[in-house]
């Protein structure tokens, strides 16, 4: 029979394409996203299923895994891969942007996954696919919301390895580095204040680069492959590391000490 996985932030980018690889090598999918009623293609696909779930919306999360379950019998799979990016300075962050940052990569994958614990505990299998960020190895400048929760969903996974082992699910992490999609402009925010004029230079310096660093960045499908590797290969590994620049990093972040790290990481991102 086909295995089936729920995927989170399914609308655009890496989710979708995570869609459409699990659908073409014939896995059943519960597409879940904020607005299904605006979804054209996934609909369409025989074996996929469109629903709402909103990770900031406890009610939503728990009918989309019901309808999930009911439809095709049983998830095998969940990829958390909803996602949104607080950028800018930290002292011109709202409270409110904190917090969002947190609910939506932390908080809501957390009730996502605790949703379905125990359809996976009553079946004594599963599997659980985080997408995380190199962004969770490696700090960068005027990133320290993104990175701080970032940094959770990595010790979140890492714990719960151990933990879940006892019940037969699996927990994987992908890392991806810059990516192409539409990310920055749908599910990004920057926040600034010109009058805080002693971050102004850091600020313009970043932004300059991080133009740059757009231009190089690697493709939804590859993460996409990525993390259907990561579901298929039938081995112990847990991390896997999506794109060149992010595997850069990752070796500069085993290899360095936090100076030379930190030295290494404002040159290429502020100069």
């Amino acid at each position: 029979m086909a295995q089936t996985i729920l995927v989170t932030g399914a609308s655009s980018g890496i989710g979708k394409e995570a869609v459409r690889r699990f659908h073409l090598s014939g896995w059943h999918v519960l597409a879940t996203m904020r607005n299904p009623e605006k979804e054209e293609e996934l609909t369409k696909l025989k074996g996929v299923r469109v629903c709402r779930l909103d990770v900031e919306d406890s009610a939503s999360i728990a009918s989309a895994v019901s309808k999930g379950v009911a439809h095709f019998g049983a998830v095998d799979l969940l990829l958390n891969n909803a996602g949104y990016g607080s950028y800018g300075l930290l002292e011109a962050s709202s409270m409110d942007e904190v917090r969002r940052q947190i609910n939506v990569n932390l908080v809501g994958l957390i009730e996502t996954t605790k949703t379905l614990l125990p359809h996976f505990r009553s079946r004594e299998r599963g599997m659980i696919i985080n997408v995380s960020s190199i962004g969770g190895q490696v700090a960068f400048p005027l990133s320290s919301l993104y990175n701080a929760s970032k940094f959770a969903v990595e010790g979140l996974s890492e714990s719960l390895r151990y933990e879940l082992q006892a019940i037969g699910v699996v927990v994987k992490l992908i890392e991806p580095g810059m990516i192409k999609t539409d990310f920055a402009g749908r599910s990004l925010t920057f926040s600034n204040d010109s009058s805080l004029k002693a971050y102004q230079p850091l600020v313009s310096r970043y932004l300059e680069r991080r133009k740059k660093s757009v231009q190089g960045a690697a493709s939804a499908q590859m993460v996409a492959e990525t993390i259907f590797q990561a579901a298929t290969d039938k081995t112990d590994r847990f991390r896997y590391v999506a794109g060149e620049d992010a595997e850069s990093l990752y070796q500069a972040r085993k290899k360095l000490d936090d100076v030379s790290l930190f030295a290494t990481i404002q040159e290429k991102m502020i100069g």
